[in-house]
């Protein structure tokens, strides 16, 4: 591997640094964008379960915000509708919609960097060919012998071609993870546009009535 590096040349760094972190990027996603730690299953259930007779304690709300991101929009919703009992159905939504928003940034976080990895590293991968192609040139004689310095033309062909296969390397996992964390993130907010839908008229039957025309 070292002496693929050094026949790479320097252009090949670049791309070693794009493959540390959209590895790193790829570990901590794959353990943020769990099920368990933004939408449990079970969540939705055991909140409209604590529910179904009186709105919960302080402690309880908190509880369910630590728990996980889809806790955090739910509680969002409690507080609401605990600090202010004449709630209307339109503030709350808002007041769902407010955290969905903060929830879905998120889960979205790094994303952008790792699609960044997956479109630059082909274009570094790009860079390195064409630094490989001037030393190739570069190598010939005056007269445009190519077999002039057989050594200088070797070395700039292996530039050209493990920079390029290792560009290649490191885009083609990063894209596919890239839409796999995507696709997860759309399902975690379906899950919790579909969580808010359900506990909005769940919670309004807490709220104060106004009378009309008071």
């Amino acid at each position: 591997m070292l002496s693929i590096i050094q026949a790479a040349g320097w252009p090949i760094w670049p791309l070693i640094l794009c493959s540390v972190v959209a590895l790193a990027l790829v570990i901590e996603r794959l353990y943020h964008l769990r099920s368990a730690v933004v939408a449990p299953p079970t969540l939705l259930d055991d909140v409209l379960g604590v529910t179904r007779s009186s709105l919960p304690g302080t402690e309880v709300v908190n509880k369910l915000a630590d728990n996980s991101v889809l806790g955090s929009v739910m509680a969002a919703g409690l507080r609401s509708v605990i600090a202010e009992p004449r709630i209307s159905e339109q503030a709350l939504r808002q007041s769902f919609e407010n955290a969905g928003r903060s929830a879905v940034h998120r889960t979205e976080r790094y994303l952008n960097t790792l699609g960044t990895i997956a479109t630059a590293a082909p274009l570094l991968g790009l860079l390195g060919t064409v630094v490989g192609m001037i030393e190739i040139f570069g190598s010939q004689a005056p007269s445009g012998s190519t077999g002039s310095n057989p050594q200088l033309l070797a070395h700039g062909i292996s530039i050209a071609l493990y920079n390029t296969a290792f560009g290649l390397m490191v885009a083609i996992p990063s894209l596919m993870f890239y839409r796999y964390f995507r696709g997860r993130v759309d399902e975690f907010q379906l899950a919790m546009e579909i969580a808010a839908e359900q506990l909005v008229p769940h919670l309004m039957r807490f709220a104060v009535r106004t009378p009309a025309g008071a």
